[in-house]
Protein backbone atom coordinates (compact mmCIF):
# COMPACT_ATOMS: atom_id res chain seq x y z
CA UNK A 1 0.00 0.00 0.00
CA UNK A 2 1.17 3.41 -0.92
CA UNK A 3 2.29 5.76 2.33
CA UNK A 4 -0.24 8.82 2.00
CA UNK A 5 1.51 11.78 3.09
CA UNK A 6 -0.50 15.47 3.60
CA UNK A 7 0.99 18.72 2.80
CA UNK A 8 2.58 20.73 5.54
CA UNK A 9 2.41 23.47 3.49
CA UNK A 10 -0.48 23.34 1.48
CA UNK A 11 -3.94 21.99 2.75
CA UNK A 12 -5.31 19.19 0.72
CA UNK A 13 -2.50 18.55 -1.39
CA UNK A 14 -1.42 14.88 -0.93
CA UNK A 15 2.43 13.36 -1.42
CA UNK A 16 2.06 9.81 -2.68
CA UNK A 17 4.91 7.67 -2.14
CA UNK A 18 4.04 4.03 -3.69
CA UNK A 19 4.88 0.76 -3.06
CA UNK A 20 7.24 -0.91 -5.06
CA UNK A 21 7.51 -4.15 -5.95
CA UNK A 22 10.82 -5.46 -7.60
CA UNK A 23 12.14 -8.75 -8.76
CA UNK A 24 14.86 -10.26 -11.43
CA UNK A 25 12.42 -8.84 -14.35
CA UNK A 26 12.13 -5.05 -13.15
CA UNK A 27 9.25 -3.59 -10.89
CA UNK A 28 5.86 -3.26 -10.67
CA UNK A 29 3.92 0.07 -9.25
CA UNK A 30 0.46 1.08 -8.45
CA UNK A 31 0.84 4.72 -9.04
CA UNK A 32 -2.87 6.04 -8.44
CA UNK A 33 -5.58 4.71 -6.36
CA UNK A 34 -9.41 5.92 -6.09
CA UNK A 35 -9.35 5.10 -2.83
CA UNK A 36 -6.43 7.36 -1.47
CA UNK A 37 -8.40 10.37 -1.93
CA UNK A 38 -12.29 9.52 -0.56
CA UNK A 39 -13.18 13.25 -0.58
CA UNK A 40 -12.15 13.59 -4.55
CA UNK A 41 -14.34 12.98 -7.48
CA UNK A 42 -13.73 10.47 -9.90
CA UNK A 43 -10.70 11.27 -12.30
CA UNK A 44 -12.17 11.15 -15.98
CA UNK A 45 -9.07 11.92 -18.17
CA UNK A 46 -5.65 11.12 -18.49
CA UNK A 47 -3.06 13.24 -20.40
CA UNK A 48 0.49 12.90 -21.10
CA UNK A 49 3.00 15.83 -22.00
CA UNK A 50 6.39 15.45 -23.25
CA UNK A 51 8.67 18.23 -22.11
CA UNK A 52 12.19 19.18 -22.95
CA UNK A 53 15.39 20.39 -20.74
CA UNK A 54 14.62 23.87 -19.74
CA UNK A 55 10.39 23.93 -20.26
CA UNK A 56 8.51 25.66 -17.40
CA UNK A 57 4.88 24.94 -17.51
CA UNK A 58 2.28 26.84 -16.15
CA UNK A 59 1.46 28.07 -13.25
CA UNK A 60 -2.07 27.06 -13.93
CA UNK A 61 -5.12 27.16 -11.60
CA UNK A 62 -8.79 25.82 -11.97
CA UNK A 63 -11.85 26.87 -10.07
CA UNK A 64 -13.23 23.38 -10.22
CA UNK A 65 -10.71 20.47 -11.52
CA UNK A 66 -8.27 18.15 -9.49
CA UNK A 67 -5.08 17.36 -10.88
CA UNK A 68 -3.23 13.78 -9.66
CA UNK A 69 0.82 13.90 -11.37
CA UNK A 70 2.83 11.14 -12.21
CA UNK A 71 6.91 11.71 -13.46
CA UNK A 72 7.46 7.95 -15.29
CA UNK A 73 10.97 9.42 -16.61
CA UNK A 74 13.16 12.68 -16.17
CA UNK A 75 13.17 14.90 -13.06
CA UNK A 76 10.20 17.68 -12.65
CA UNK A 77 10.16 20.50 -10.20
CA UNK A 78 6.79 20.99 -9.30
CA UNK A 79 5.57 24.71 -7.82
CA UNK A 80 2.65 25.07 -6.27
CA UNK A 81 1.08 27.74 -5.44
CA UNK A 82 -2.81 28.38 -2.89
CA UNK A 83 -4.96 30.60 -4.59
CA UNK A 84 -7.84 29.76 -2.49
CA UNK A 85 -9.70 32.54 -0.74
CA UNK A 86 -10.30 30.94 3.03
CA UNK A 87 -7.74 28.80 2.37
CA UNK A 88 -5.75 27.82 6.05
CA UNK A 89 -2.68 27.78 3.65
CA UNK A 90 -3.68 30.58 0.81
CA UNK A 91 -0.99 32.24 -0.22
CA UNK A 92 1.80 29.25 0.57
CA UNK A 93 4.19 28.10 -1.96
CA UNK A 94 5.87 24.47 -2.04
CA UNK A 95 8.54 22.94 -4.73
CA UNK A 96 8.34 18.87 -4.64
CA UNK A 97 10.91 17.07 -7.40
CA UNK A 98 9.57 14.22 -8.99
CA UNK A 99 10.53 11.47 -10.73
CA UNK A 100 14.75 11.02 -11.59
CA UNK A 101 16.12 13.50 -9.00
CA UNK A 102 19.48 14.21 -8.88
CA UNK A 103 20.42 11.91 -11.57
CA UNK A 104 18.93 9.09 -9.45
CA UNK A 105 16.41 6.19 -9.50
CA UNK A 106 13.23 7.39 -9.90
CA UNK A 107 11.14 8.27 -6.51
CA UNK A 108 8.01 7.70 -8.43
CA UNK A 109 6.04 9.85 -6.20
CA UNK A 110 2.27 10.95 -7.14
CA UNK A 111 1.09 13.85 -6.50
CA UNK A 112 -3.15 14.83 -5.72
CA UNK A 113 -3.59 18.47 -6.15
CA UNK A 114 -7.05 20.34 -5.16
CA UNK A 115 -8.95 22.54 -6.88
CA UNK A 116 -7.68 25.99 -6.25
CA UNK A 117 -3.79 25.43 -6.12
CA UNK A 118 -2.12 26.86 -9.07
CA UNK A 119 0.30 24.05 -10.14
CA UNK A 120 3.27 23.98 -12.86
CA UNK A 121 6.43 22.34 -13.30
CA UNK A 122 10.07 22.69 -14.72
CA UNK A 123 11.53 20.32 -16.82
CA UNK A 124 14.89 19.89 -15.27
CA UNK A 125 15.81 17.55 -17.43
CA UNK A 126 14.09 15.86 -20.41
CA UNK A 127 10.62 14.44 -19.22
CA UNK A 128 7.33 12.78 -19.21
CA UNK A 129 4.51 14.43 -16.95
CA UNK A 130 1.24 12.00 -16.88
CA UNK A 131 -1.64 13.65 -15.22
CA UNK A 132 -5.20 12.67 -14.21
CA UNK A 133 -7.87 15.00 -14.01
CA UNK A 134 -11.96 15.15 -12.03
CA UNK A 135 -13.66 17.01 -15.15
CA UNK A 136 -13.01 16.96 -18.57
CA UNK A 137 -10.80 20.27 -20.88
CA UNK A 138 -13.05 23.42 -20.49
CA UNK A 139 -11.27 26.66 -21.03
CA UNK A 140 -13.13 28.75 -19.14
CA UNK A 141 -11.40 26.65 -15.94
CA UNK A 142 -8.29 26.67 -17.10
CA UNK A 143 -6.93 29.67 -15.66
CA UNK A 144 -3.20 31.39 -14.24
CA UNK A 145 -0.98 33.37 -12.80
CA UNK A 146 2.74 34.55 -13.37
CA UNK A 147 5.28 31.77 -13.34
CA UNK A 148 7.82 34.08 -11.77
CA UNK A 149 5.73 36.23 -9.91
CA UNK A 150 7.99 37.18 -6.61
CA UNK A 151 5.10 37.05 -4.18
CA UNK A 152 5.22 33.36 -5.13
CA UNK A 153 8.95 33.17 -3.64
CA UNK A 154 9.29 29.56 -6.01
CA UNK A 155 12.40 28.34 -6.82
CA UNK A 156 11.88 26.53 -10.35
CA UNK A 157 15.81 25.46 -10.65
CA UNK A 158 16.00 27.17 -13.81
CA UNK A 159 17.87 30.08 -15.38
CA UNK A 160 16.23 30.99 -18.58
CA UNK A 161 12.89 28.88 -18.82
CA UNK A 162 11.12 28.36 -22.19
CA UNK A 163 7.66 29.57 -22.04
CA UNK A 164 4.48 29.43 -23.95
CA UNK A 165 3.04 32.83 -24.60
CA UNK A 166 -0.01 32.30 -22.87
CA UNK A 167 2.09 31.40 -19.69
CA UNK A 168 4.26 34.53 -20.27
CA UNK A 169 1.43 36.47 -20.17
CA UNK A 170 -0.12 35.09 -16.72
CA UNK A 171 -1.10 38.07 -14.68
CA UNK A 172 0.63 38.76 -11.13
CA UNK A 173 -0.99 37.04 -8.06
CA UNK A 174 -2.90 40.41 -7.11
CA UNK A 175 -3.82 41.35 -10.82
CA UNK A 176 -5.73 38.29 -10.51
CA UNK A 177 -9.20 39.58 -11.65
CA UNK A 178 -11.93 39.55 -9.35
CA UNK A 179 -13.79 36.33 -8.78
CA UNK A 180 -11.04 34.39 -10.68
CA UNK A 181 -9.44 33.49 -7.49
CA UNK A 182 -10.92 30.34 -6.28
CA UNK A 183 -12.63 29.54 -2.81
CA UNK A 184 -11.51 26.71 -0.37
CA UNK A 185 -13.30 23.50 -1.27
CA UNK A 186 -14.59 20.89 0.71
CA UNK A 187 -13.00 18.24 -1.65
CA UNK A 188 -9.43 17.46 -1.07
Amino acid sequence: MANLIPSELIDGVTIVEPTIHADERGYFIETYRREWFPLGREMIQGNRGNRQAGAVVGLHYHLHQADYWYVPSGHARVVLHDLRVGSPTDGATQMIDMGEVDGGENNHLGLFIPPGVAHGFASITDCVITYLVDGYYNTADELGVLWNDPELKADWGLEAPILSDRDAANPLRVNIPEGRRPYTSLRT
